[in-house]
């Protein structure tokens, strides 16, 4: 039987016409009978390094009783006016670095098999979660992952600042993980224990949205180690970016 947090989880590679990018993680979210692919923004579209893709694939399984079977899933970035087809996020602080494309369910295979977090699966309350907590970031590092059964990875971590205080004011938490490349648009979420929530076929709480290692601009990498630390978009903006 496959743990439901590893159905979240998928694999997205992009492209620039037939040629291959670079390979990421996204995680699927459903809000009422839409169907959403949630990843970094910097995944879909990145100035800085002229990282421009027009098409991303991903992987899904296609029969829930061998996780063997698989397919690649196509989805345009842009539409035939040249009007991108994913939404991003944007506060007081500036650009927020998550992105959703919704995904046409008409168009899934009909033996797909996921899951999707929901708007129930977010924090309700900033004081729900402690620095220090423990968390698991479900992605592809360097995609890296079961190629035989199409499965993510889960690496460690805890919450490593105040998750009810914007860190530096911006819309992110951090981590205290080992990451690497890959991994960016992966979800951060915290097990959910107790009676009330073990019949729950998904009993995790979706806190952010990792995006990228941090690291000090003074460090000096012949005798300084990295810090270890990443940032984490809070998960309630996909409330925004799913609006109608």
């Amino acid at each position: 039987m496959i743990e439901s947090i590893l159905l979240t989880a998928t694999r997205i590679s992009t492209f620039h016409l037939q040629q291959p990018l670079t390979n990421a993680s996204g995680f699927f979210f459903a809000r009422d009978e839409r169907l959403f692919l949630v990843t970094s923004r910097h995944v879909l579209f990145d100035e800085p390094s002229r990282h421009f893709p027009d098409r991303i694939e991903i992987e899904l399984h296609v029969n829930p009783d061998n996780a063997v079977e698989s397919t690649g899933f196509s989805m345009p970035l842009y539409d035939r006016d040249g009007r991108r087809n994913w939404r991003q996020g944007i506060d007081g602080a500036g650009e927020i670095d998550v992105a959703v494309v919704e995904i046409d369910r008409t168009a899934l295979p009909e033996t797909v098999a996921y899951r999707a977090f929901t708007p129930q699966h977010l924090a309700g309350r900033f004081d729900q979660v402690e620095v220090g907590s423990s968390l698991l970031v479900v992605g592809f590092p360097l995609g890296f992952h079961d190629q035989l059964h199409h499965m993510p990875v889960v690496r460690q971590a805890i919450v490593a600042s105040s998750f009810g205080l914007r860190f530096q004011g911006e819309g992110y938490f951090l981590t205290d993980a080992r990451t690497h490349r890959g991994t960016s648009g992966a979800p951060v979420v915290m097990r959910l224990t107790g009676p009330d929530f073990e019949h729950r076929g998904l009993p995790w709480m979706l806190l952010g949205v990792h995006s990228a290692r941090l690291d000090v601009g003074a460090r000096d990498p012949d005798q300084d180690e990295a810090l270890g630390l990443n940032c984490a978009w809070y998960a309630d903006i996909l409330l925004t970016l799913t609006a109608h």
